[in-house]
């Protein structure tokens, strides 16, 4: 289907081709900051890996942050192809291939992180709330078939589907509005997954902040009724659980409560023009802070993984052959040190 065929030709609800998008600062500032944010996830990225093939998958927890490494070098790449795309450096076909398959990619890489983190939540809270315990869900074999199964659902929920449904045949003037790549039941499936990815955001957050409470009140009982003298340790643990929760919030809250909004305007539920470009550009603004993500993602993993704060020293000197230097010692109990979220 031509998009200058009749107007009879176009779903009833796809939004008004009228409306002409305001890209005037998303072509120019965005794809800088997107690049930005590019180079300096491949430093951490490059450097997380070399040290994750020293660490053997012995755990979950090892398991599930490397598949976090994993999906953030993915939604690096696509985020690369978005700024050469929403910069205008390419023919009308990028833009295309964006909404077929590049931006499809991201979001799936995105809920695959979050995913991902509430999982490590999880693991941390049965390691030091209920240390022993020897649930099934702990080993490492479980570990590799869940996150199989996770990156399969989420390929054939959210990115498949939306790949097969932006099916609309372009033409070199095409806007770079996906939604007018997409049918009536490519907006309808949209939508509803746009759904359940804040279903899963929302649920994972809660996940999250009740994990890490609980963490933080056990090492404090901990603490307290060894009558520890280091309370630098309780300081440093609630930090940790603050830092965690505080970034995964500040990342994702923002895109989630401008996606619905932005989400309806794409299906023609929002039909004023002004409006649908207010929401195109806080949807920009907000997926840009969402994006950050593959650059803090590493930084946690030093913060909160005794493996890491071991090899790190090592990998750095390797990597940007610095003078070397040795981590500060720690005095810190086996409880505390786990709590590496």
């Amino acid at each position: 289907m031509n998009l200058n065929s009749t107007n009879s030709s176009i779903p009833q609800n796809v939004p008004s081709t009228k409306c002409l998008r305001d890209t005037s600062i998303t072509k120019v500032i965005f794809p800088c900051l997107y690049m930005l944010l590019a180079i300096v996830s491949i430093f951490l990225n490059s450097l997380m890996a070399w040290i994750f093939f020293k660490i053997p998958s012995k755990s979950t927890f090892i398991i599930y942050l490397k598949n976090v490494m994993v999906a953030d070098v993915i939604m690096t790449v696509t985020i690369i192809i978005k700024a050469v795309s929403d910069a205008e450096l390419g023919q009308y076909y990028l833009k295309v291939f964006v909404c077929r398959y590049s931006a499809v990619l991201f979001y799936m890489m995105m809920y695959v992180s979050i995913i991902l983190l509430g999982l490590i939540s999880l693991d941390r809270f049965l390691k030091i709330v209920r240390p022993f315990g020897r649930s099934f869900i702990r080993k490492a074999t479980f570990g590799k078939y869940l996150t199989i199964i996770l990156w399969a659902l989420m390929f054939f929920i959210t990115a498949l589907p939306n790949m097969v449904m932006t099916n609309i045949t372009p033409t070199p003037s095409f806007s770079g509005k996906c939604s007018l790549l997409k049918g009536q039941l490519g907006l309808q499936w949209h939508e509803a997954v746009n759904y359940i990815c804040q279903i899963i955001f929302w649920t994972v957050f809660g996940l999250m902040t009740v994990c890490y409470t609980l963490i933080s009140k056990k090492v404090y009982d901990s603490y307290r009724n060894s009558q520890g003298t280091n309370k630098n340790a309780i300081v440093l643990v609630k930090l940790r659980v603050f830092v965690v929760v505080t970034v995964f919030f500040i990342c994702f809250a923002p895109f989630h409560f401008n996606r619905i909004p932005y989400t309806m305007s794409q299906t023609g539920k929002v039909s004023n023009c002004r409006m649908q470009n207010t929401l195109y550009i806080t949807k920009e603004t907000t997926l840009w802070l969402s994006s950050t993500n593959i650059c803090l993602d590493p930084i946690m993993y030093v913060l909160l993984c005794k493996s890491f704060q071991k090899k790190v020293p090592d990998a750095i000197r390797k990597v940007c052959k610095c003078l070397p230097f040795q981590p500060p010692e720690s005095s810190f109990t086996e409880d505390v040190e786990a709590t590496t979220v």
